[in-house]
């Protein structure tokens, strides 16, 4: 059994319906009894008492995790859509999951359900960039199962950490996340967003926005050429572009919010040519933005400069993140 790290507040994993009903020290524990069980009841808690009251049935007066936030008393969890997280507001949700195929929400009374939701439903890279988590060491075994369809491509894939490092894929929560521009190590780090107003409509207009740091003039904002007009191409074009408008050279780092895109350009590509650019759904959707931006880092590659990845959290505190936004925006609103 995993150990508990020293500091760390103690949480009890209490599984009142799931397939082996009880209390569990860990996360990944947790998500063995509740994983593919319908209707599985859970929730955290910092007693061992408290737990084993909720596992026999009982109401909780005094639970902590249960308790409403003042001024809220509707939390729309988001596990899986355009940009997964936890909203008060009906509008943010669409927003949230409009244009995505296979969204996973549901709205809660009390944001422990909803953060307990998006850790049953979520993606690795969610779940831990939003810091839902909890203590486990193992990270492959909370997530060692294989997900569900991934909600754009029907191409079934495993989100473990591990493999999200191994091709190059940072997660990091938006303090973390470095700001634009050349770091000390000598790593170019661009932001890249995408945006588009009516995703998933017709008449839709995407933009594109890539940010290299405070007055540069790299710094882009620009519509989307061609169609459809959608949030996920303008993402991926987003990235391209910060790679063609780099030095061939030059170590970069991207970094975007936008799981979708990585996932596409360091994951999923290579199912994607062992089979032909075909999915158990029909081709590939993007194909010729991900051949572009895979055409372009292994370019790099051969003249010895690293491309990696970083997801950061999106629409939330990071400056850099929020301008790339910013100039996406901008981009949907210009003339094509």
């Amino acid at each position: 059994m995993p150990k508990r790290k020293a500091g760390e507040m103690s949480k009890f994993y209490a599984v009142r319906a799931g397939h082996q009903p009880g209390i569990y020290d860990t996360w990944a524990e947790c998500q063995k009894q509740i994983s593919g069980f319908r209707g599985a009841q859970f929730k955290s808690f910092t007693t061992r008492e408290d737990a084993e009251a909720f596992a026999a049935g009982q109401e909780i007066p005094g639970d902590l995790a249960a308790k409403k936030v003042k001024g809220a008393d509707k939390f729309y969890a988001v596990a899986r859509g355009i940009q997964p997280g936890i909203y008060t507001e009906w509008t943010a949700c669409q927003e949230a999951i409009e244009g995505a195929k296979g969204p996973k929400y549901k709205k809660f009374g009390t944001k422990a359900e909803a953060e307990d939701f998006i850790r049953l439903n979520g993606t690795a890279a969610t779940v831990l960039g939003m810091g839902l988590a909890g203590n486990y060491d193992d990270p492959d075994a909370a997530y060692d199962e294989e997900d569900e369809q991934d909600d754009d491509e029907g191409v079934e894939v495993k989100q473990e950490v591990k493999k999200l490092e191994a091709a190059g894929v940072k997660v990091v929560s938006p303090s973390e996340a470095p700001p634009a521009g050349m770091g000390r190590d000598g790593v170019l780090r661009i932001y890249t967003d995408g945006s588009s107003r009516g995703n998933g409509k017709v008449g839709a207009l995407a933009g594109v926005g890539v940010y290299f740091g405070k007055n540069d003039p790299r710094n882009l904002a620009e519509p989307l050429q061609g169609q459809p007009q959608t949030n996920q191409r303008a993402e991926l074009t987003a990235i391209l572009r910060a790679l063609q408008i780099s030095a061939p050279n030059q170590d970069v780092q991207i970094l975007t919010d936008s799981q979708y895109s990585i996932n596409c350009v360091t994951v999923w590509y290579k199912n994607w040519l062992k089979n032909s650019w075909k999915t158990k759904s029909g081709p590939v959707k993007n194909r010729d933005l991900v051949e572009a931006i895979r055409a372009r880092i292994d370019e790099r590659t051969k003249r010895g400069a690293k491309t990696t990845f970083e997801w950061v959290r999106g629409h939330d505190t990071n400056a850099s993140n929020i301008e790339a936004d910013h100039l996406a925006v901008m981009g949907s609103q210009l003339e094509r």
